[in-house]
This record gives C-alpha cells, structure tokens and sequence, in this order.
C-alpha cells in the first residue's frame, strides 16, 4: 500500500501539518524527503532502512553530499534537498547570534559552535567577535589542522578582533575523535588567547570544545 493510501492521520505530511514537525519521527521526516521509496518499498521503509544501515540520523547527514549521493534511495537530487536544508537550519542558528540580536544565553553559542563544527573530519578552531553589547558581529573560522590537532596563532585571532572593533570574542574547536575533554594544550592555548586578547582591552568570555555530546564550556568550568 502506498503511503497516499493510509489514513490521513497516518500519513507524514499530514501529521506534520497537523501537529508540527517535531511531532514526526526521524524516519518519517527522512521519508518527506524522499518522496517516495525503492522499487516495492514506500519512503518511510527506505528512510528506516537508510537509518538502519548508515544511521543514527547525526551520522548519516554528517556525510558530505557526494557520499550521501551514492547511498540508495537518495542520489544525488535528494542529497542536495538534505545538504540545503541542513545549511538553512545552520543559518537561521546563526542569524538568531547576527548583529542586532543580544546574546542573552550565553549556551547559545556553545549550540552555534556545536552546529558548525560537529562532524568535522578535521580539527577546526573558530571566533564569534561580539561587540560591546555581547551582540554578534562575525563568526570566522581561522585554523584547521590534522585529524587530532590545530595550530591556534593568537596574535591572528587578535588581530581579526581589531579588524571587527570587537569588545569580546568566544571562540570554539571541535574535537573529531568525539571527546570533549580538553586537553593540556586546550587548556594552555585558551590561556594565551586570553592574556593576548587583554592586551587590545579584548575580553575572551568563553572556549568551546566540540565533540558527540554537549558543548564543554572552559568558562563554566572555571577556566576563564
């Protein structure tokens, strides 16, 4: 039976409508983009499937487009839909932190941090230059390195700090190996930032570390 055929209450895109979008289950959202299944499966067989086999829901989306593209049920049409809409969900996280808005809950930097970083098949470090006001001026990423390590300069972050006017800065990295615990050289580079940044009268509220769980905050551990 084909998903137009089962009851209106039952179907994704009428319960969506109905009830919203977070009233769906992973695999009926994937379905919705799918549109419709493999040869004799209908879309919510093949997004369970695809999930199954390649899935939890982070990990399948964390792949690059063109791997996406190669698993069955998407090819390459689907995989752009998924790859947009991931992209719109980052820039709609970012313009709530644009310039204009107060960051007034400073955790919804460590979620901004955390939906530009996680999945990263490489370490990279990144800034949000915030003015005097705490509100957002820009977010760079500015070192990347190999699988288990960036070279973090702080005189160029200093110095992309002047460039904006920037009153404070938060910055971030994500670990690929999924562990948020920093290490001894997090801890000592997030040191240095800090006593460079004071010497332009620029505060550093906050280091991130991006891994699988929760943002870890040097700042509410009392490192900052």
């Amino acid at each position: 039976m084909h998903i137009r055929e089962w009851p209106a209450s039952e179907r994704p895109r009428e319960r969506l409508l109905a009830q919203g979008a977070a009233a769906l289950s992973d695999a009926e959202l994937l379905a919705i983009f799918l549109g419709s299944g493999l040869r004799g499966r209908d879309a919510i067989t093949t997004a369970r499937d695809l999930l199954q086999a390649h899935g939890p829901l982070r990990t399948l989306l964390e792949r690059p487009p063109a791997q996406l593209a190669k698993l069955p049920g998407l090819g390459p049409a689907r995989a752009c839909l998924l790859a947009a809409a991931l992209e719109l969900g980052h820039r709609l996280l970012g313009a709530q932190l644009e310039r204009g808005s107060v960051l007034g809950d400073p955790q919804a930097a460590g979620v901004y941090f955390t939906q530009r970083l996680r999945g990263r098949p490489h370490e990279v470090f990144a800034a949000l230059f915030l003015d005097t006001r705490h509100r957002a001026i820009a977010f760079e990423e500015l070192f990347r390195g190999t699988i288990d390590g960036a070279e973090v300069h702080p005189r160029e972050i200093v110095r992309r700090a002047i460039a904006h006017n920037a009153a404070a800065v938060i910055v971030g990295h994500n670990h690929p190996s999924g562990s948020c615990e920093p290490s001894p050289a997090d801890r000592a580079i997030t040191e240095r930032l800090r006593e460079a940044l004071r010497l332009v009268d620029t505060r550093l509220l906050d280091h991130f570390i991006v891994g699988d769980g929760p943002p870890l905050s040097m700042a509410a551990r009392g490192w900052l």
